[in-house]
């Protein structure tokens, strides 16, 4: 294996820690496999004393994959595995645990589900709610918070405090652990019983850590424990990499590493042999704004290439049709469709590329699971007031959108299956001014059905009050309002091109069906739409990051200084999945708003733009 100066520093590294700064394309995997087969083969160590852990099995897969290439295809007795993997198989010793004593994803989701119930607590999106309350719950267990001091975000403190002790007791009323409490338990085995700790640090006398700037303050904590007395701990990772906060990884971890080992030798591997010398350039222009990170120049031998794209448009729709006549051209030229890859900051806001590759008829995979737009509470309910604009009239329907915004109809006055206007004016005959309201949305529903799907949703907005009961209900559930209003106007703005509700609908079915295809299909064949955060540690020829505004990249949400630098490094991530070709791409109008060009490419560029 040809390695250069530095790598051939850290696969030589025999004992006592070492702190190992791999750049995009750096070739930290084969400075692993090759350290690996160095420890076995020039400093005898016992393959089975030795640990490496990475964060997903796909990665330990590869890892153990090219060790064994490498050896010869031989077996090896060497460990390579995930953190839960390896805290899992240290319960599994001490308490005989078996995979029927971790819960699953499903049955914890419908736990949580039945808590909230039980709670009192209303839902209008039920998945957007339990996902903010899974993370919840992880950050209190990984982060070792007491629960008095954690303020939740997804319900109020006391019902938060409820659902996660009930939760608690659950699980241990079923004997059950989730994948939080397995690094949990394995941290208090190691301080109860010191004897069991010193079986497994007498058994893994090397330990190595891939991606350590994922890490998080608990794991950290275990794998410092497993690595005494010898401290022959290897870390490898990029704190320039570090996405994760929101999981708790912080790069402060890999900062403070040489603190908490003073005798920790430090290689830096500089050179990238992903991207072009251009792409290089760029992304560190971007990533030294960052204060809290090691300094650190990485370069590439690489051709210079094209000069990175930052292009404006005037908004999102001109936006999608340049980038599929960009990608028509790559693949006309002979690139594969699987060497292009278009990202986003979240999934949500690929919908509209979504559309425009379907129209076009390019094949496309998705890395992240699209949240179908049409499923989103705020649709159902504007879909539930165009069926009644249209003469439908089912009790569902009309108890969706009833009270939003509040008409002070009660639910005992919806008792039949067919609801009629005829029985609600008789339910209220001794309330006559229940009847103005009444005849409000009957004269409102009777003005939308014969409007467009897009004027009868303005419609609904402007004059029923819907918008408004958007933003009353955003600052009752102190939710951001801009983030719901951007779903309204999304919705709105894809019914755009439809004269009928039935158009649009036919639409919508093909779009649910696409999408469901997507989720179970295996096909690779297809230009890759991710996440920034989906396209970590991968790498294309062609890259496109779409919609590089404020308020999105950096995303609203990073108010602090600390969330900024965060948002700075996932787009740097972003950038150096590129080897040839890098486009940073940027509408400005959405919605009908003024969006700004993010601050982060007047540094990428060194100027103003404009």
């Amino acid at each position: 294996m040809n390695l250069n100066q530095e790598q051939r520093e850290a696969v030589r590294h025999n004992e006592g820690p070492m702190l190992v700064l791999a750049g995009p394309g750096s070739g930290k995997t084969a400075v692993i496999t090759a350290r690996t087969a160095y420890l076995t083969e020039k400093y005898n160590a016992a393959p089975s004393s030795i640990l490496v852990v990475t964060f997903t099995r796909a990665a330990a897969g590869e890892m153990k994959e090219r060790f064994l290439s490498a050896a010869g295809g031989k077996g090896t007795r060497v460990q390579f595995g995930t953190f839960h993997g390896i805290f899992y198989g240290i319960l599994k010793q001490a308490y005989g645990l078996g995979s029927g004593n971790i819960i699953g994803d499903g049955d914890r989701r419908r736990l949580l589900g039945e808590l909230v119930l039980d709670s009192g607590m209303e839902m209008e999106d039920e998945k957007e709610t339990l996902d903010l309350l899974e993370q919840e719950i992880s950050t209190v267990k990984t982060e070792q918070i007491a629960l008095e001091h954690f303020y939740s975000a997804s319900c109020p403190e006391e019902v938060f405090r409820r659902i996660y002790h009930s939760y608690h007791r659950r699980l241990r009323q079923k004997r059950l652990l989730d994948f939080d409490d397995l690094m949990v338990c394995c941290h208090e085995l190691f301080l109860k019983r010191p004897d069991i700790l010193k079986r497994w640090q007498e058994r893994f006398r090397y330990i190595m850590v891939d991606e350590f700037q994922d890490v998080n303050a608990l794991q950290y904590k275990i794998i410092r424990m497993l690595a005494a007395p010898q401290h022959n701990l290897f870390v490898v990772g990029d704190d320039d990499q570090s996405i994760y906060r929101f999981r708790g990884a912080k790069p402060e971890i890999m900062l403070s590493f040489q603190k908490d080992y003073p005798q920790a030798k430090q290689v830096i591997l500089r050179k990238n042999y992903r991207c072009t010398k251009a792409i290089v350039n760029c992304s560190q222009r971007l990533i030294r704004e960052n204060e809290k990170r090691f300094e650190k120049a990485l370069e590439t031998d690489n051709e210079q290439g094209e000069a990175v794209e930052i292009h404006p448009f005037s908004d999102e729709e001109a936006q999608n049709l340049y980038l599929i006549q960009s990608v028509l051209e790559k693949t006309e030229e002979g690139c594969p469709a699987n060497e292009i890859a278009v990202l986003f900051r979240t999934n949500t806001q690929s919908r509209q590329t979504v559309s425009k590759l379907m129209e076009y008829n390019i094949p496309f995979v998705m890395r992240d699971s699209l949240p179908n737009l049409y499923e989103h509470w705020i649709a159902r309910q504007i879909f539930a007031y165009l069926r009644l604009a249209k003469g439908g009239r089912s009790r569902s329907d009309f108890l969706m959108i009833v009270n939003k915004p509040n008409r002070y109809i009660s639910r005992e006055a919806l008792y039949e299956k067919e609801v009629t206007f005829e029985a609600l004016y008789q339910f209220y005959e001794e309330k006559e001014w229940m009847w103005e309201r009444i005849e409000k949305l009957e004269d409102d529903l009777k003005r939308m059905g014969g409007m467009s799907p897009f004027a009868a949703i303005n419609y609904l907005c402007c004059g029923v009050g819907y918008r408004e009961y958007i933003i009353e209900y955003a600052r009752r559930r102190k939710i951001k309002e801009d983030d719901l209003l951007d779903i309204l106007d999304e919705i709105q703005e894809s019914s755009k091109n439809y004269r009928t509700f039935e158009e649009w609908c036919a639409f919508i079915q093909d779009y649910t069906l696409m999408l469901k295809r997507q989720k179970n299909s295996q096909d690779t064949c297809g230009v890759v739409l991710s996440t920034l955060h989906g396209a970590k540690g991968l790498e294309y020829d062609h890259v496109y990051i779409l919609n590089v505004n404020e308020g999105m990249i950096p995303y609203h949400k990073a108010v602090l200084e600390e969330d900024l630098e965060e948002e700075r490094r996932l787009l740097y991530v972003g950038m150096t999945r590129a080897r040839k070709t890098l486009h940073l791409y940027y509408p400005e109008k959405q919605y009908k708003k003024k969006r700004e060009p993010s601050r982060f490419l007047e540094e990428i560029l060194g100027r103003e733009i404009g």
